[in-house]
């Protein structure tokens, strides 16, 4: 039988705090997409309360009736203290940041900034879905660069489609998602400076999705793309969002290189009445105040990825766990078991449970499953006890 991991010193782990009744007492999107009998494990939220200096910032604003537009640099400058204590990153200048409702509306809107109709924007596949939707939305054209071995960047292969897609002189970016949803690959500085010398090169715009950053393993370093030579043209989006799980108080930051502040400045001033003036305080109030309650999340997700792949060993160890670096978020190869092109359907229907689709990732989805490990011990013990029985 596999134990259960303990808890580590310190604050305790919030991934603790909550029972599957009280979870189940939830509105949100993870609890009420699924009949109650499906026990959620896909959608990135996380089961966890909200940490303690978060709270007491909502609830005093709310106090106070400060509910009104969000005004001001309190969360540029709350990031730019998390990273250069966290990341040893002193390089967020706050004249070149702005506040944008979330990541991927942040990401449409630098979108805009560097391209035009029908340019071409590169993504990683596997990668996160909204990538082939906003941007498909926003009338752009998606053309893939699949990872490469051990899924990290293909590096020869991103060289060749940067090529490829500036042959006859258009504009072209490349959307990279860093640390990467859903593998959880970290790149390395190494990697990174080489994407900015081939984006250099061939005159390609990145646009870097970093918004798992605070949510690295213990020992994994995570840097910042901006940081590294050659990247004074790119753009970025931050936020507290995933890291302290403020999903529904929307608040995002756009920060550009030295060489991309012209660009950063002609954003629509509009934007900036998209987030959440709550928002906006409470993601600061995270990067502030937060990082105790975060180190004991790290700790907690740690635990739980050891006790996911003792779990897969032992009841479906034809499974191959992806060894992520970072973010909430187990990519699982399921592909040896038979179950088609869509496990996450049959473990679904017969297990009542519910796991990310690989196959809207795209290439490189087709038999596997995306499981969010941000939960209790006990209910991750019980979803992989119901995938085996979707075997049975």
């Amino acid at each position: 039988m596999t134990r259960i991991p303990h808890g580590t010193p310190g604050e305790p782990d919030p991934l603790r705090a909550l029972g599957l009744e009280q979870l189940r007492r939830r509105t949100s999107m993870k609890w009420r997409a699924y009949p109650e009998d499906v026990l959620p494990l896909w959608v990135a939220e996380m089961d966890v309360p909200l940490a303690e200096p978060v709270l007491r910032a909502v609830t005093d604003a709310l106090a106070l009736g400060d509910t009104g537009y969000p005004a001001g640099t309190a969360y540029a400058e709350a990031l730019a203290g998390f990273a250069a204590k966290r990341w040893n990153w002193d390089g967020i200048a706050v004249e070149r940041t702005a506040i944008v409702p979330d990541v991927m509306l942040g990401v449409v809107e630098m979108l805009r900034l560097v391209t035009g109709p029908g340019d071409p924007v590169i993504v990683n596949s596997p990668v996160y879905p909204p990538f082939y939707q906003f941007v498909t939305h926003m009338d752009r054209r998606v053309v893939e660069a699949p990872l490469g071995s051990g899924l990290r960047l293909d590096l020869e292969l991103l060289a060749d489609t940067f090529r490829q897609v500036t042959a006859a002189g258009g504009r072209a970016a490349y959307l990279l998602c860093s640390p990467h949803n859903p593998t959880g690959t970290v790149h390395t500085a190494a990697e990174l400076a080489a994407v900015a010398d081939l984006a250099e090169r061939y005159g390609v715009r990145v646009v870097a999705d970093e918004i798992h950053a605070p949510l690295v393993v213990p020992g994994v370093t995570f840097v910042p793309y901006l940081s590294v030579p050659g990247a004074a043209r790119g753009l970025s989006l931050m936020s507290a969002s995933k890291g302290w799980n403020l999903a529904g108080l929307k608040a995002a930051l756009a920060l550009a290189g030295p060489a991309a502040g012209a660009d950063l400045a002609r954003l629509p001033e509009e934007v900036s009445h998209g987030p959440s003036h709550i928002g906006v305080i409470a993601h600061t109030a995270a990067l502030i105040e937060g990082t105790g309650w975060l180190d004991a999340l790290l700790a907690g997700l740690d635990a739980n990825r050891r006790l996911l792949t003792a779990l897969l060993a032992e009841r479906l160890p034809a499974i191959r766990p992806c060894p992520a670096e970072a973010t909430y978020l187990a990519w699982l190869d399921c592909r040896a078991l038979g179950l088609g092109e869509d496990p996450a359907e049959a473990f679904l229907e017969r297990g009542r449970v519910a796991l990310s689709s690989g196959l809207p990732f795209g290439t490189g989805g087709a038999g596997h499953v995306r499981l969010n490990l941000a939960t209790s011990p006990e209910i991750l013990t019980e979803a992989v006890r119901r995938m085996a029985t979707a075997l049975a």
